[in-house]
């Protein structure tokens, strides 16, 4: 996948004025990373949710505003970056000149079926050490340490 580049700055200055949400979004079926420009317009929220699988990296783009999360409240400004972890309680609000944000977090696994990856003769011995002893997800780089899904050392590392 080549590099992908994009300014911000433009991405907000064109979009038209009242459109909200998700702005921008890293595209590229081979990527690890998910990334979304994201834009509240003044007093909007973030409802209160607890991402149980990912943690989210923040970056304040423009505007000001609030995240709420592990029993605090945190100001928001441009340049603020804050690493909110997995499983911890979070929610954002815009301030009174709106709020647009960046995140980026792991790219999260393709769905199954059930929810469960197949755990009994279904992949071949040459991917035992690709699977992760935690959570049985087979890791699609061979060169993997670490567990792209819940970050447990892998067998063969």
């Amino acid at each position: 996948m080549p590099a992908a580049r994009v300014s911000l700055e433009a991405v907000l200055r064109t979009a038209e004025a009242p459109r909200t949400g998700a702005l921008w979004k890293l595209d590229g079926a081979a990527r690890q990373l998910d990334a979304n420009l994201v834009r509240l317009p003044s007093g909007a929220g973030v409802t209160e949710h607890v991402e149980p699988d990912l943690d989210v990296l923040l970056v304040v783009v423009e505007g000001s505003g609030s995240l709420h999360h592990a029993g605090d409240e945190e100001e928001l400004a441009p340049g603020a970056l804050v690493f909110v972890p997995r499983g911890e309680r979070r929610s954002v609000t815009a301030g009174a000149d709106g709020l647009a944000y960046l995140t980026a977090h792991r790219r999260r696994p393709g769905l199954t079926i059930g929810g469960t990856q197949a755990r009994e003769g279904g992949e071949p011995a040459c991917l035992l050490g690709r699977i992760c002893p935690a959570c049985g997800r087979v890791s699609e780089d061979p060169s993997a340490s670490y567990c792209g899904r819940c970050g447990g050392r892998l067998p063969a590392a």
